[in-house]
């Protein structure tokens, strides 16, 4: 079992005051997490998992006074899966106000009904935090860098899921459980994807694209489904953790790109389950793409942990000059590249070096990649 960068944290902000909310993806830890903090109180709990529709039906705000009956003397109350309960923000807000002592655990699957139902009942009453997959500096400070470096090829094919890494023999299985069983499974009961067949059309194209700047227009082109759907149901694969956006970078330059964005996936395996290429890195023409998505997602992870509050981007003009990768922190700009190559040469552009003044510019290959991912 890998300790989870966030466990310390959470721990110091039980207060039986503030709700605790931990959103991440299907499968990222999320009920192991708040298991373990809660077996660490010297106090007992309760569990209710918003899978099964007796729980759902239980935490209706009219049904607050028999839920408080049920919660009995227990005052640390685990809520796992809330996106699943339509009104779970306020039944919680009722509670809350009523300073009763409890301290609530939430956990959810899905950044867009949590925001919508629960983050505004609950302003002022919460403190939120993003649980990912296994990161780089988890695994590091876990298994030791040796380690790390050891499992990092098996990373960029079979993704970082807690349940990938710690059973490799069935990691492809694992990846297509994932896959249909809970990813598939959550978009749909949003109840805003009236027509799957384009939501698998679209994520297979975004899988072959990652990376890459992503064109609405090509995407409705491939997928046969108009703009609008193309872009609200990357949104929501947004909101469910399964992509992210990189836009791009432009500040003065008149020949720069202002409106184009990138694709990457939270999770290479999930990308290369949607593929279904899972062959080893000298039989692959995307080892590049699997690295920058990699490096994107380890990044974010690292950020957030770190509680870096940066702005990201990438960089291209139209003369094809480019930089992988921008992040400004408090107005300092930095450039990176990717390589998987260590020895591959790197020029940064003197355009770019000109016109911003960068505070770092660094090539990130595989065998420095862990100092950016752990410090």
């Amino acid at each position: 079992m890998i300790n989870r960068t966030l466990v310390g944290e959470i721990k110091s902000r039980i207060d039986y005051k503030k709700a605790i909310i931990i959103l991440g993806a299907r499968q990222v830890g999320k009920t192991s997490l708040i298991n373990e903090i809660a077996n660490n109180q010297s106090v007992p709990y309760l569990y209710f998992n918003a899978d099964e529709p007796i729980v759902r039906e239980a935490w209706k705000p009219e049904q607050v006074r028999t839920l408080l009956a049920a919660f009995g003397t227990h005052k640390l109350i685990l809520l796992d899966e809330a996106q699943l309960i339509e009104d779970a923000g306020r039944t919680l807000k009722i509670i809350i106000d009523q300073n009763l002592g409890y301290q609530f655990i939430i956990t959810g699957s899905s950044a867009l009904e949590l925001a919508n139902r629960t983050y505004e009942s609950l302003t002022g009453r919460k403190w939120s935090y993003e649980l990912f997959p296994i990161s780089t500096q988890e695994l590091v400070n876990n298994a030791g860098l040796f380690e790390a470096n050891r499992q990092l090829e098996n990373r960029l094919i079979y993704g970082s899921y807690p349940e990938v890494m710690t059973q490799k023999t069935d990691a492809m299985a694992i990846l297509s459980n994932i896959m249909q069983s809970y990813l598939y499974k959550d978009l749909l009961a949003i109840g805003q994807i009236r027509k799957p067949v384009f939501l698998e059309k679209i994520l297979k194209a975004l899988a072959w694209q990652m990376g890459n700047e992503v064109s609405l227009n090509e995407l409705s082109r491939l997928t046969g489904a108009d703009v609008k759907t193309v872009d609200a149901y990357i949104q929501l694969l947004q909101q469910t953790y399964i992509v992210f956006s990189l836009p791009s970078f432009s500040r003065n330059l008149r020949n720069e790109l202002t409106k184009s964005k990138k694709i990457f996936f939270y999770d290479n395996g999930i990308r290369n389950a949607l593929i279904n290429n899972y062959a080893s890195l000298p039989n692959r023409n995307d080892v590049g793409q699997l690295w920058e998505n990699f490096l994107m997602a380890e990044r974010l992870k690292f950020t957030s942990y770190k509680h870096s509050f940066c702005n990201r981007y990438f960089w291209r003009t139209t003369a094809q000059q480019e930089i992988d990768y921008i992040e400004e922190i408090n107005g300092n700009i930095s450039g990176y590249e990717f390589k998987w190559n260590p020895d591959a040469k790197t020029r940064f552009p003197a355009t770019f070096k000109t016109a911003y003044t960068p505070f770092e510019l660094k090539v990130i290959h595989r065998d420095n990649y862990w100092e950016w991912l752990t410090t």
